[in-house]
């Protein structure tokens, strides 16, 4: 016995020694690393809702507590914008590099350069493989960052070569799969080299700190910009639009096993068609980071540091917001424009909530707590919150990229009587590249004669887009045409939505924005202030010059008002 509490006490005087080591070891201000999580979907006023309560739900009870309670050391901004588009790809990256579309050149995971050739390889979503003739013009290509660059979409792991059932990651990226760049000899353009700004990865890389990053898709290592991979110490992403699959030993911080599949009479091509294999899967990146917060890998295999940036994103609220599981008849989203959510979509936040009180939890464990900067936001939000508003455009009418494709104005990569293509970009949003900008007005003529057809709200071109984005004659990747359509239309046919991102609207752009910190005051900042903004305070917060980003360089993003970061 004595010889158990004495190893048991070495245990102790050692794992303190090891943290109080990473405390002094990096970094000379009083923040030591910074856990950034994107609560995919998540409204400011789902915020507010959950963490004051709500008399109809959760018996008036707040129900996200571990949110609330750095509420209550943190700074809430409560008008914080996304960037526009307000897709996962471009709120991703804005976040991480404090960039716009213009610098950035991201406005979809799937888009479109001028400057680029196809892929050598068709993907796995059906961008056609084509030429590329090194050191001709190129012809154009419609661009792809997401599953369908993987070896094996189906796979959890991507296809990567040798990797473990969940370790999805770079190794699970196709190069042949991606587009190819005629002025660099046809190589393939890997996600980070495809962003034009450089990461918070790289400038705290570069400065020593250890990084490391979890997401949806291996595409989006394109947070690497700036350095590339070496950007990233560890990375994870595993697959998931990937098939559903049992993951022994696996249980979610709510205490849903995963070591059978928990929902298999859904639809099981991907975890985002079901409220319970949603949260299995996010549970593997939950996972992820307790282990870093423990020195060690995202599998836990290794030890290694704790971080000193690292985080991921939650899909469960999104998928919360925006599914009808027709298998068990259950429909999420919200109940009014209030954001009452459903039974769906209150669960949904009670998990994540419960994840984030996990990473509380190991935090205060390991000594971390105090000298960790956490940010909670979002890549983007979600519309309509009412449910009344809702409308499948192409159910009831049309959308600006058929009738486009139909006028012939469209290239045939995004075009929609492309019988095998993956598609145009449009969600609700339109964002259109023609195949010649000098048919801009022609094609705006089309779209303003069918107003109702396509839903239409609102046309961005000329002078009205290149004010806030670069001209499409001088920019491969700006699009000519930006159409956003009357609140709550969506270009889709799909009967199992309820809602929709990407566009410009309030609900796809306000989101949750948090700092906590226990040496803060509670605050609310009605300011408004844009995610872009984490970026340059997370390089402030752990004393890194913030124009160390060349976003802030350029478009002088500017760090985020009234948290004391010093």
């Amino acid at each position: 016995m004595k010889k158990a509490i004495a190893l048991l006490s070495l245990a102790i005087v050692c794992s303190a020694a090891i943290a109080m080591a990473q405390e002094d070891g990096w970094g000379h201000g009083k923040f030591k690393r910074v856990l950034l999580i994107s609560i995919d979907g998540m409204h400011a006023v789902d915020f507010a809702n959950c963490a004051k309560g709500i008399s109809t739900v959760n018996n008036g009870d707040p129900y996200c507590p571990a949110l609330a309670a750095l509420g209550k050391t943190g700074v809430n901004y409560v008008a914080a914008s996304t960037s526009k588009p307000s897709d996962s790809f471009p709120g991703l990256i804005s976040i991480v590099t404090g960039g716009s579309p213009a610098l950035t050149g991201i406005y979809y995971d799937v888009a479109y350069s001028r400057n680029y050739d196809a892929p050598a390889q068709t993907t796995g979503n059906g961008l056609a493989a084509g030429p590329c003739t090194p050191y001709a013009a190129p012809t154009g290509t419609t661009s792809e960052y997401e599953e369908g660059i993987d070896f094996d979409q189906t796979k959890l792991n991507g296809g990567a070569p040798g990797a473990s059932l969940t370790d999805g990651g770079l190794n699970s990226i196709n190069s042949k799969r991606l587009i190819r760049d005629p002025n660099n000899g046809c190589n393939p353009v890997f996600p980070w080299d495809f962003v034009r700004a450089n990461s918070i990865f790289s400038v705290i890389h570069r400065n020593g700190g250890y990084t490391a990053w979890s997401d949806k898709h291996p595409a989006y290592s394109a947070v690497a910009s700036g350095l590339g991979p070496i950007a990233l110490d560890d990375f994870y992403a595993p697959e998931i639009n990937s098939n559903v699959i049992a993951l022994p030993a696996v249980q979610t911080p709510t205490g849903l096993s995963c070591t059978s599949i928990p929902d298999p009479g859904s639809d099981l091509t991907a975890w985002t068609n079901s409220f319970q294999n949603i949260q299995c899967y996010d549970t593997l990146k939950v996972n992820a980071i307790v282990n870093e917060i423990e020195g060690k890998d995202h599998l836990g295999l290794k030890d290694t540091k704790v971080p000193n940036i690292f985080g991921m994103n939650f899909q469960a609220v999104s998928v919360g917001q925006k599914l009808i599981e027709k298998s068990n008849h259950i429909t999420g989203g919200y109940l009014d424009a209030a954001g009452t959510p459903t039974d769906a979509l209150l669960g949904e936040i009670k998990f994540v909530d419960a994840s984030i009180g996990e990473f509380v939890k190991e935090l205060k464990a390991k000594g971390l707590y105090d000298s960790t900067l956490i940010v909670i936001t979002a890549k983007h939000g979600q519309s309509p919150i009412d449910p009344s508003r809702y409308v499948s455009q192409l159910i009831n009418g049309s959308s600006p990229a058929t009738l486009l494709s139909n006028a012939g104005y469209i290239p045939y990569s995004e075009s929609t009587n492309n019988p095998t293509g993956i598609g145009p970009t449009e969600d609700d949003v339109s964002l259109l590249w023609l195949k010649s900008s000098s048919d801009t007005d022609a094609a705006v003529k089309i779209l303003e004669d069918n107003p109702v057809l396509i839903g239409l709200g609102q046309i961005y071109y000329g002078p009205a887009l290149s004010i806030n984005y670069n001209k499409p004659t001088v920019d491969p990747r700006t699009p000519d045409i930006i159409v956003t359509p009357n609140v709550g239309v969506t270009y889709s046919g799909s009967t199992s939505k309820l809602a929709e991102h990407g566009g410009f609207a309030h609900d796809d752009t306000n989101v949750i924005l948090l700092l906590s910190n226990p040496s803060f005051n509670a605050k609310t900042v009605r300011t408004g202030v844009g995610t872009a903004q984490v970026a340059p305070t997370i390089l402030k917060a752990l004393d890194i010059d913030p124009a160390e980003l060349s976003a802030v360089r350029v478009e002088g993003t500017p760090i985020l008002p009234d948290a004391d970061l010093q």
